[in-house]
């Protein structure tokens, strides 16, 4: 009989095959006379499939007959007839199987060597889909009649790996697909042609050659590097910044500055505000800076509100050193109960002007300075700005315009007076006006030495108003309006001199209050005078001249300080 062997090419099958034996398949081997019939590889057949299947047993050939015994094996002769041997070698048909067999072989099932199609099994009645087609793509293609047929796929243990496509050739597909790398869009190529247009070739460097390739790579890759470089840059460069930022010093200047600047710090700024207000001015180069010198500097927290002569680009260090320097300091300070007059003087000094210049201004322009409307109630009064210059430190120097030192007096005066109601405590003391209340608290300032003083003081400015009032007979008879008259501050006044004035502001002559406030009474003052006391004082002496102010109720008693007085004076 001939052996069946696995067709050309084919390798012995070795007793140390992974496949062979008991490693290879679990269990005994079945042979047909020492050999296979699927290419020289053992059949085998476990045991559990001797068992009957409702009455099928199954067929070496995947097929299933119920007449041979499960003993018997099956083989193909020279021809491709499927025959049976017994177990004793008797060879025996089986027209069924036969008979498929021819028909596979007519269809070109069977070649010359013996290699045969795939043998389909056999329709199962009990199996309803048996005879139906494949579900996706129809009948399913028979590929053991092509030239794939050959050799039988190999074991899983003896397949050989399939070589890897080159990479070269995957890169260069996708290089001829992006037009980034085709360069498709420029005319480099012709200009890489050794022959020209003409000669019938482009060389090496013809489209899609090796050339044109490697130089597109190169501008790829330049394209790449400038781009990370870019942004490595970038990256370095605000990482710079916010180091410097968060753990680096702050922007600094070195020195002490030159020429010469000067900076309004208002009332109540602290440290950041004065460092932007530096910095904006030029003096310093950070408010970090600054910030950080004043901490550093034991005093710095004590600079005050006011204007300060500086230099530009100064170190911080140095900025706030000479902040602290009172020579520094550019302001005008009004101080509680200062006539109009004083003030005018002072801001001249401080803004290097000609004597009666800021004076000259207030006098013309005192309507544009934001006056309260209530401000102008007489015609009488000598200077319309008077008791609205607030007591306060203002900047003041060289370079600044006196109209716009005096409307930021202005300002603060109109803004503390609109905290009270002037006009119902007018109305509580019998005044005709709020200008009345502020004269009174010019005059509790200008009499009142001290601030208990107060109080009292306008208790007797009150009393004296009254039209009950026969001590007095409503004059107030206060040397504070005669000398704001006389622009001086004498205490000793002759009763010839004062008797033969007659000026609104000479209280020993006219009536009730003068035409308007004889100083800038300062916030004690007014306080007091919206809240006098009710002890029946309605006369008072300095006794010593001085501060020693003593009040009496009594006609009698005004003459017995008026003695003590006398005495200590030396009258």
């Amino acid at each position: 009989m001939t052996e069946y062997g696995r067709g050309p090419g084919s390798e012995p099958w070795h007793p140390e095959d992974p496949l062979y034996g008991d490693d290879g398949w679990g269990g005994q081997q079945a042979h047909v006379g020492q050999q296979s019939p699927y290419g020289g590889q053992p059949q085998h057949y476990p045991q559990q499939s001797q068992q009957n299947y409702d009455g099928w047993s199954q067929h070496p050939q995947g097929g299933y007959d119920q007449h041979h015994d499960p003993q018997q094996y099956a083989y193909y002769d020279e021809q491709g007839q499927l025959r049976y041997a017994d177990g004793q070698g008797q060879q025996q048909y089986d027209q069924q199987y036969v008979g498929q067999a021819q028909q596979y072989q007519q269809g070109g099932g069977w070649d010359a060597t013996g290699t045969h199609g795939q043998v389909p099994y056999g329709a199962d009645p009990g199996d309803p889909y048996g005879q139906q087609p494949v579900a996706y793509g129809g009948e399913q293609p028979d590929f053991y009649g092509t030239e794939d047929a050959y050799p039988p796929p190999e074991p899983p243990g003896r397949r050989r790996p399939e070589p890897e496509p080159q990479a070269e050739s995957a890169v260069t597909e996708e290089e001829e697909q992006h037009p980034f790398f085709t360069g498709a869009d420029d005319g480099d190529d012709d200009d890489d042609d050794p022959k020209g247009r003409g000669g019938g070739g482009r060389g090496k460097d013809a489209k899609g050659g090796k050339g044109a390739k490697k130089r597109r790579n190169g501008c790829a890759c330049l394209v790449v590097c400038l781009v990370f470089g870019g942004g490595a840059a970038t990256v370095g460069y605000f990482g710079w910044h916010f180091y410097q930022n968060r753990f680096g010093p702050a922007p600094d200047y070195v020195g002490g500055g030159t020429g010469a600047v000067t900076v309004e710090i208002p009332k109540g700024a602290g440290g950041y505000e004065i460092g932007r207000r530096l910095e904006d001015a030029g003096v310093v180069k950070s408010v970090d800076a600054f910030v950080a010198a004043q901490s550093q500097n034991p005093d710095g927290k004590t600079i005050q509100a006011g204007a300060y002569l500086l230099k530009k680009e100064m170190s911080a260090a140095s900025a706030v050193k000479l902040m602290l320097d009172p020579n520094s300091q550019s302001n005008v300070v009004v101080k509680p109960g200062e006539r109009n007059a004083s003030v005018y003087q002072a801001i001249d000094k401080q803004l290097q002007l000609r004597a009666g210049t800021t004076q000259g201004i207030a006098k013309k322009e005192y309507k544009s300075l934001g006056l309260p409307s209530w401000a102008n109630s007489s015609s009488r009064i000598k200077d319309p700005l008077e008791g609205f210059l607030y007591p306060n430190t203002y900047p003041a120097a060289k370079g600044m315009k006196p109209e716009a030192i005096l409307k930021s007096m202005v300002s603060a005066a109109k803004e503390q007076y609109a905290t009270y109601d002037l006009a119902a405590q007018a109305k509580k003391f019998d005044l005709d006006n709020p200008l009345q209340v502020i004269t009174v608290a010019s005059l509790v300032q200008a009499e009142g030495k001290t601030q208990d003083d107060f109080r009292k003081m306008a208790e007797v400015i009150y009393n004296r108003l009254q039209p009950t009032n026969t001590e007095t007979n409503q004059k107030l008879q206060f040397d504070s309006t005669f000398n704001y008259l006389k622009g001086t501050s004498n205490i000793h006044i002759s009763e010839s001199e004062i008797n033969s004035n007659q000026d609104p502001y000479n209280t020993y002559t006219q009536k009730g209050l003068p035409p308007g406030p004889i100083g800038n009474p300062g916030d004690e003052a007014l306080k007091a005078a919206l809240d006098p006391t009710d002890d029946g004082w309605i006369y008072f002496v300095a006794t010593d001249g001085q501060n020693n102010t003593e009040f009496a109720k009594t006609y009698q008693e005004f003459q017995q300080l008026k003695d003590k007085f006398n005495a200590t004076s030396g009258h």
